[in-house]
């Protein structure tokens, strides 16, 4: 579906720049939930779940649409050919009661209608048969309301008017009779849109022609590719138009672009930084759906943008953005969801695609990236990513759940299941022939990953996407003179609606010349687990790669007697040599120790005996010049031994 593009903003170079990015994702979302409670206050007891039914299959849909951006009116005439899934007399249509219906013409003749707040129902002279095409013509004008993201809006930029829709999910209706349930899309679409000849007509598909009569100018746009309501979208304005050829295995997609005069430099920038992300989506999950037509960008007065099918509104040309809504041409519009039960399978996709631009083509932003989804999902301790309520929009469209969980249960399925496997999956569920411009529900993408990977994930998806919050881990770590590492894995559920995380965990087991990363299988909460390494580590990091969604871990080493050792810290002292630190230790025990200082190639450069007493005590060092390099400070006695590297400049 659509979206503030919501990922980091990439580009950004430096750590203040980048926590500006992530900021803004919260407040591009935040934006998001305030336009549908506006909505909603403004509505009071519409019912946005309200539908007309699915006794016909909607085939074709003709638009005439005459609009001026600076006034906010529309005159339609839609021409719709429908077959009947059974014998009807009457068939029902979305249709806003704030617009007037002038008549309905079937056969040339005018229909009588009824209208219940807005359900428009179609009342025909004779019975018709089942799987036999038909069509009519509706006739209207009015001042369409505007709910949702803003479903038929009118405004400017730098003093020209603009006018736009973005239907997403149940705004349709406000401006054209349809059909906007999630169950029947049009297979193909004309929209020929007038408007005063100073501006041009933005709208799905091929521009087949711009035709002038009477100060008036008609833009055609064809689109034969089946498409669901909410997609059909136009905008009005003085755009300037440039196009950027996008070339893959021999074939050129071209992605034009309709953008405000003021903007164009920043829309080239951006649209050219687009190219490599198309072609890596293309790599990754097959061809752009749309490619024997076009893929644009339109810009409009939104903060964020709105994936309509072969041309997305944008608000800006940012990285992140044009990422975003560029993935779900294949994520949303390719395959739609099949309920708002499910959009995670857009919005979880688009934004997870978005994070893998950073992994592939930017992957000095891949950490961050993950760090802040991690983050995002983990913000409360309850929330599924399937959506329980889709009366309440602002669950619908949560930007915790079903955008950053969403994507995140998507990272975790392919640590879980491997590259391979997984991309593969996901490559045949969106090419699936039965799916493939159609709509899907999370079954059908459950049944594609199982297929690829040869195990079932009922488990997986009964914490991830139906079960609540996320696991706190406990790691409790120990190692023997012999290089024998103990690992107990506690975790601790923070919603009581899942009672274990089954996940494979990562660690990374280090000193201060070499290192290893071990997975091990997670089953149950206390599990232990034994590793014989050739080395002696100095430190245990618990997913190295972020691969888990997880909030609030403790990593601790403890003697092979579970008591936890002495908490150690070191800081270098301003000195031209740079060999004199200080050591903080932590006991709770009087002791004698033996401090030594070894060198990467495991020489001895420097020891003493110390002895400390119960509480915070501090060991001042100075060793004298020593060469720059990584060096390793170690404290023990006959119990235990503990290592820390300490960096000389």
């Amino acid at each position: 579906m659509v979206r503030f593009s919501f990922l980091l903003l990439c580009g950004c170079i430096g750590l203040s720049l980048n926590a500006q990015v992530l900021g803004s994702l919260d407040e591009l979302a935040d934006q998001e939930k305030q336009a549908w409670i506006h909505s909603l206050q403004h509505a009071q007891d519409r019912d946005f779940q309200n539908s007309a039914d699915n006794r016909s299959d909607v085939r074709y849909c003709r638009m005439h649409w005459t609009v001026d951006p600076a006034v906010r009116y529309i005159t339609g005439e839609v021409m719709t050919v429908f077959e009947p899934v059974e014998g009807v007399t009457s068939l029902d249509f979305d249709f806003s009661e704030a617009l007037n219906m002038d008549s309905i013409v079937f056969h040339g003749q005018k229909l009588s209608f009824l209208r219940n707040g807005n359900i428009l129902t179609v009342q025909f002279p004779v019975a018709l048969p089942a799987l036999l095409p038909d069509s009519l013509t509706f006739f209207y004008q009015g001042i369409p309301t505007s709910t949702g993201f803003g479903s038929f809006e009118t405004n400017n930029h730098e003093g020209a008017p603009i006018l736009w829709t973005l239907s997403e999910p149940y705004g349709a209706m406000e401006w054209w009779p349809c059909k906007q349930a999630l169950n029947d899309k049009i297979d193909s679409v004309d929209l020929f849109i007038t408007c005063p000849s100073s501006y041009k007509a933005a709208g799905n598909g091929v521009l087949r022609s711009e035709t002038q009569a009477g100060g008036w100018t008609t833009a055609h746009w064809k689109h034969r590719f089946p498409i669901p309501a909410y997609l059909v979208a136009m905008a009005v304005t003085n755009y300037t138009v440039f196009s950027v050829p996008a070339v893959y295995n021999n074939d050129t997609t071209h992605i034009i672009n309709y953008v405000y005069p003021e903007k164009l430099a920043d829309a080239q920038i951006g649209v050219g930084e687009n190219v490599d992300v198309m072609l890596l989506f293309n790599s990754l999950f097959g061809p752009y759906p749309f490619q024997s037509e076009k893929y644009g960008y339109a810009q409009f007065g939104w903060g964020g943008g709105m994936e309509h099918q072969t041309m997305s509104f944008v608000g800006n040309f940012g990285y992140d953005l044009l990422a975003h809504e560029l993935a779900h041409q294949w994520f949303g519009d390719k395959i739609t969801c099949g309920s708002w039960e499910d959009i995670w399978l857009n919005e979880g996709f688009a934004t997870y695609l978005t994070g893998l631009c950073y992994n592939f083509l930017r992957p000095q932003y891949w950490d961050i990236y993950k760090a802040d989804r991690i983050n995002k999902s983990t913000a409360q301790p309850d929330g599924s990513v399937w959506v329980d309520d889709t009366t309440s929009v602002s669950r619908v469209f949560s930007s915790r759940l079903s955008y950053a969980k969403g994507s995140m249960l998507l990272h975790m399925l392919r640590w879980k299941m491997g590259d391979d496997a997984f991309f593969q999956a996901v490559r045949n569920y969106i090419n699936d022939p039965a799916l493939a411009f159609g709509y899907a529900r999370t079954s059908h993408l459950k049944a594609h990953l199982e297929a690829t990977y040869g195990q079932s994930l009922d488990g997986f998806f009964a914490d991830w996407f139906y079960g609540q919050g996320y696991p706190s881990y406990d790691i409790k770590w120990s190692k023997t003179p012999d290089n024998l590492v103990k690992i107990t894995i506690g975790q601790t559920p923070s919603h009581p609606s899942v009672s274990f995380f089954e996940m494979p965990v990562a660690f990374k087991l280090k000193n201060g010349t070499q290192d290893t990363t071990v997975v091990l299988d997670h089953t149950f909460s206390g599990q232990e687990f034994n590793i014989q390494l050739g080395f002696a580590p100095t430190e245990l990091i618990f997913d190295p790669d972020l691969w888990l969604v997880s909030r609030n871990n403790l990593v601790q080493e403890v003697l092979s007697t579970g008591e936890p050792l002495p908490e150690v810290s070191i800081d270098l002292l301003p000195n031209p040599a740079h060999a004199q630190f200080l050591i903080r230790l932590k006991t709770t025990d009087n002791l004698s120790l033996r401090l030594s200082l070894w060198s990467a190639d495991g020489k001895q450069v420097y020891t003493e005996q110390v002895n400390v007493s119960p509480g915070m005590n501090e060991l001042p060092v100075t060793v004298g010049a020593l060469p720059a390099g990584r060096y390793i400070v170690r404290l023990e006695n006959q119990r235990w031994q503990v290592e820390r590297p300490l960096l000389l400049h």
